[in-house]
């Protein structure tokens, strides 16, 4: 295939206009024969990797069969994310093991239509219950480097984060012996700024749901968030415009710099459904518009009914952050964050050819997985 007329987002993070040549299904540097699509008019952009959802569709990551990871996967490819790494709640290790076969199923199969699973985020259970914001708080541990090991085993090696509350007992012995083999992430935390230094001196290197389920910025208590930024850590930034003031968006990506923000939608069930109840985490949650719930408590976040498209989207057109700083956090950061960047995240010669097309108002015209077409969705709205 060679896509021709289109706006490349490059490896220098703009977009120049060039043809992209398809050979197989990875980008190629020419492919003489072929169909051609005429992509003039489009911004073509590297196919979305996120490192954090719990769901879609009416379906739980953690609740469902590898049919049902299917269908969140085919859901995510139609909104142009090829690549998910799925996020666990806190459950039991009995639990979370037959989670882990059933996603190990699923990677190791070929469906042309869906993403790929690239991952698995353990989020729970080594957090802080008194952070624990959706999570269930009789399933919370302490750190366990051994039952980390242990699943780490039984996924085949798919786990790509670890979530850590470093305060935890155990905690920075976590990150000192396993820093090294997995990605270690600080979330669901009341760690100090003192406490979060250390947990990124040891290894740690990525904050989750930055200011969610955290200490927030105080001049006299600086906090993990000011600790990560010093020490170079990236950040996940949810983008829904419910977890985060777009003001704080702006500032985030300001700061920390484009390099360093994976934009992550940590959807749940809910996302690609109507408003109504739903769970997350074996508790109920009720969604209404953008908002998800604990039925039990509604000051408490439950996820989003977001997807990773719809946030960078958002991020763009209602946050004023420049659509490169965007696409960048949605593609290649989260790829070279969890070490999939040889293959994903990128529009360069040798990666596979996972490729979204879409229009001046970044509404999705052409999804394209690895060289083959999957689709063409088109609803028109405001552009950049």
């Amino acid at each position: 295939m060679k896509i021709t007329g289109a706006l490349v987002y490059t490896d220098r993070h703009i977009f120049e206009r060039r043809a992209i040549y398809i050979r197989g299904e990875r980008i190629a540097e020419g492919c003489p024969d072929g169909m051609v699509l005429d992509a003039e008019g489009l911004y073509a952009v590297p196919g979305l990797i996120d490192l954090h959802l719990h769901g879609a569709v009416g379906n739980d990551f953690c609740d469902t069969s590898e049919e049902g990871i299917r269908e969140i996967a085919a859901y995510e490819a139609k909104n142009g994310v090829l690549g998910i790494c799925p996020a666990t709640m806190s459950y039991s290790e009995s639990v979370l093991e037959g989670v882990l076969d059933t996603a190990r199923c699923f990677a190791a199969k070929e469906y042309a239509d869906t993403a790929d699973l690239v991952g698995i985020n353990l989020e729970g259970p080594f957090i802080n219950p008194e952070m624990r914001g959706a999570q269930k708080a009789g399933n919370i541990q302490n750190p366990d480097i051994a039952m980390f090991r242990r699943l780490q085993k039984r996924s085949g090696g798919l786990i790509r984060l670890v979530d850590i509350a470093p305060e935890a007992e155990g905690g920075l012995d976590f990150i000192r012996e396993c820093g090294r083999d997995v990605r270690i992430c600080l979330a669901h935390t009341q760690a100090d700024y003192d406490m979060a230094v250390r947990a990124f001196e040891l290894g740690a290197r990525q904050l989750t749901h930055l200011y969610n389920a955290m200490p927030g910025i105080h001049h006299r208590r600086p906090g993990p968030v000011i600790a990560g930024l010093e020490r170079g850590a990236e950040a996940e930034l949810i983008a829904d415009g419910i977890h985060v003031h777009p003001a704080m968006v702006r500032f985030t990506f300001q700061v920390f710099g484009a390099e360093k923000i994976i934009l992550i939608s940590d959807s749940m069930e809910a996302a690609g459904c109507p408003d109504g109840n739903y769970r997350l985490g074996g508790q109920r949650v009720v969604v209404s518009g953008r908002r998800a719930v604990l039925e039990k408590d509604p000051h408490v976040i439950a996820g989003s009914a977001a997807n990773l498209f719809d946030c960078m989207k958002r991020v763009v057109l209602e946050m004023d952050v420049p659509i490169e700083r965007a696409v960048r956090a949605a593609s290649e950061n989260p790829a070279k964050a969890i070490g999939v960047d040889r293959d994903y995240g990128s529009l360069s010669i040798g990666r596979y050819a996972n490729i979204v097309l879409m229009d001046r108002h970044m509404e999705i015209v052409h999804v394209i997985k690895k060289g083959k077409l999957l689709g063409q969705k088109h609803t028109g709205g405001r552009g950049f």
